[in-house]
């Protein structure tokens, strides 16, 4: 019968590994990312627990009530933070959740500021209703005459239609915008300081004036502000909260000593205290307001104060959100200016229609006269978080797409755009910890996992020539291929997608050395077994492949599984674990079957391979030929 073996030519799988290998390490050579000298090309990607790099935690919070928020709220937020982060081309940075408030974001092999990704970008449209000093000087104890400041930003139609940024933010629609009947589309330039309408006095105007108590607070929030009511003293208060527009002080000079103590509010405290308050007391200055906490001015519903240039506005509700933003993305303007796009949705373009359609006609007078741009139009606040972006002149009415234009850079705006291509945090967040992890721990780990590594591999090598001889030369070459196979795929890995090799994941390495020694096992005892049953060596290594091959299978098949399950439910450093064991788990089989079932095939057609000592099969040859020699002989036996 002729041996099956006859039936296999080796050459062909070791061809295939060699293939897979040019392949592979052409890759790791020359494939997109590699860069530098020969020595360079060959570096993985290292995590943070072994380069060093930059550590920030984020704390969260509902709102300026500081209740911690809910474990559905922060997974939202963790997910659009990652969002953020692999938006800036960061695939290799982590982003955890610890305990109940904390997000964890760890960015390996580089120092950078990561406090952008934790802002909140709710984006909100506001019409500007009216507008005042903001700097503080109006509350200074001498009589002064100067008019409000206005914000200096400005977008200037160009001839074409489109709109020309000029250097301080603004929004200006697309040039394809398509304005309605009611008027040229576009938005005109703010007005200038000169320009801008004198202060308003006590006097009530046309717009609507809010109320210093008007709108309903929570509880928590209430209770701060009587805290607040009683730091500033009754007196304070009472003349802060008959204010129905920014006081006069030129008029009532006795009022700047009732209102001084508003001046040493901190922003947390300026933050709980009623709108019309905020906005109508001089000695509440940008200086503090622009320093509130995040969702200071969140709710949609209700009026908000903020900022832009020195000036202080008092803004309508937010009629359009960010949330009706389809799509965000930084673009060059025809004056090679980068600018954010801003594609609305098909309700969100009904409203922004509606918006600019009010702030054209001034529907209702709604806008006061220090809040009117240069052509006597409303102005629309762009809001970000606390901040104004910028408050362009509505020129028309708008049923185009529009654009956020300003002082922006290719990285600023693309982090705006991302920001709001992600959509906003569903929750607030302080920078709690900031650290830079230096590379000397990491480099210390890395020589420790790496000698863990050798000295694991050196130990199955020696165990394996002592008990195993020739076979063991099986063992130590297959373990060389299949290191060098997991090299070059972490190398590549790391540039496609961004996979880091961490202390977790050489632990998960070291870990594949055992899986690999039991199919070494498996397969030799399963050889000895047929040699010992009565075949030829030549003849027990295929027997013994086909028997061994399914449990071979079957054990790196659970392997793998685990690895797969430990990998979906993992977060962090496990997932590097999971994903470095399944990795070697998968190369460890190519190797099994392309190169150490062929190898021994070869290995059976040699003499050194029928020697007991060389071989390694010392116990069970000599069996063999006892039991053969018991058989041609059995009456010597029976005698």
């Amino acid at each position: 019968m002729a041996p099956p073996q006859g039936q296999m030519r080796p050459g062909r799988q070791l061809a295939v590994l060699g293939f897979i290998f040019v392949v592979l390490y052409l890759l790791v050579f020359f494939s997109g990312g590699a860069s530098g000298g020969w020595k360079d090309r060959l570096e993985p990607r290292l995590g943070l627990d072994l380069i060093g790099g930059t550590r920030v935690t984020l704390e969260a919070t509902n709102s300026v009530d500081g209740k911690p928020p809910t474990a559905a709220n922060l997974e939202e937020a963790r997910q659009i933070i990652e969002n953020r982060v692999n938006a800036y081309g960061v695939a290799e940075a982590e982003v955890v959740t610890e305990g109940n408030r904390n997000i964890v974001i760890s960015l390996p092999g580089e120092n950078r500021d990561l406090t952008d990704v934790g802002s909140a970008a709710e984006l909100r449209f506001r019409k500007v209703l009216k507008a005042t000093d903001g700097s503080g000087a109006a509350a200074a104890p001498a009589p002064t005459a100067s008019a409000t400041p206005a914000p200096s930003g400005s977008a200037t139609p160009a001839p074409s239609g489109s709109a020309t940024p000029q250097p301080s933010g603004s929004a200006a629609p697309k040039a394809t915008a398509s304005p309605s009947a009611g008027g040229q589309g576009g938005m005109a330039p703010t007005p200038s300081a000169s320009a801008a309408a004198p202060t308003p006095s006590a006097t009530p105007s046309a717009a609507p004036s809010p109320s210093a108590s008007a709108e309903p607070v929570p509880q928590s929030i209430e209770q701060q502000r009587k805290a607040v009511e009683q730091k500033v003293g009754a007196a304070a208060w009472a003349a802060a909260s008959g204010l129905q527009a920014p006081a006069d002080l030129t008029a009532d000079p006795s009022l700047a000593d009732k209102l001084k103590p508003f001046g040493t509010l901190s922003p947390q405290e300026i933050a709980v205290l009623p709108v019309g308050m905020q906005f109508n007391v001089p000695t509440i200055t940008c200086a503090q307001l622009d320093k509130r906490p995040a969702a200071s001015i969140k709710d949609e519903n209700q009026q908000a104060v903020a900022c832009e240039s020195g000036a202080k506005y008092l803004l309508d509700k937010a009629k359009v959100l960010g949330t009706d933003v389809d799509d965000a993305n930084a673009v060059l303007d025809q004056t090679s200016s980068w600018v954010v796009s801003l594609n609305f949705t098909g309700k969100g373009q009904e409203k922004w229609t509606a918006l600019t359609r009010e702030a054209f006609n001034n529907e209702g007078q709604a806008c006061d006269q220090t809040a009117l741009g240069s052509d006597g139009k409303c102005r629309v606040a762009v809001v970000l978080d606390n901040q104004i972006v910028s408050s362009p002149e509505i020129q028309g009415v708008l049923t185009g797409d529009s654009q956020i234009t300003g002082s922006f850079d290719n990285k600023s705006a693309n982090e705006l755009a991302s920001q709001l291509r992600y959509g906003a945090l569903p929750v607030t967040f302080n920078q709690a910890e900031s650290q830079n992890v230096t590379a000397t721990l990491g480099e210390s780990q890395l020589r420790a996992g790496l000698l863990a590594a050798g000295i694991g591999m050196l130990l199955v090598i020696i165990y394996s020539f002592f008990y195993y001889r020739l076979l063991g030369s099986v063992i130590f070459l297959s373990l060389v291929l299949s290191a060098l196979l997991v090299f070059g795929a972490l190398v590549v890995l790391g540039r496609s997608i961004g996979f880091t090799l961490t202390l977790a994941g050489i632990a998960g390495m070291i870990v594949s050395l055992g899986v690999a020694a039991d199919s070494f096992v498996i397969y030799f005892e399963r050889l000895k077994d047929e040699i010992r049953e009565g075949r030829s060596p030549r003849s027990a290594v295929p027997r013994a492949w086909i028997r061994a091959r399914r449990t071979i299978i079957s054990a790196n098949a659970i392997t793998l599984m685990s690895a797969v399950v430990l990998y979906i439910v993992s977060v962090g450093q496990v997932k590097g674990f999971a994903f470095a064991l399944g990795l070697a788990t998968v190369l460890d089989l190519v190797v099994v079957f392309l190169f150490r079932h062929p190898i021994m095939t070869m290995f059976a057609r040699t003499r050194a391979f029928l020697s007991p000592r060389v071989s390694g099969l010392g116990r069970a040859l000599p069996a063999r030929s006892a039991e053969s020699g018991a058989t041609r002989n059995p009456r010597v036996k029976e005698a």
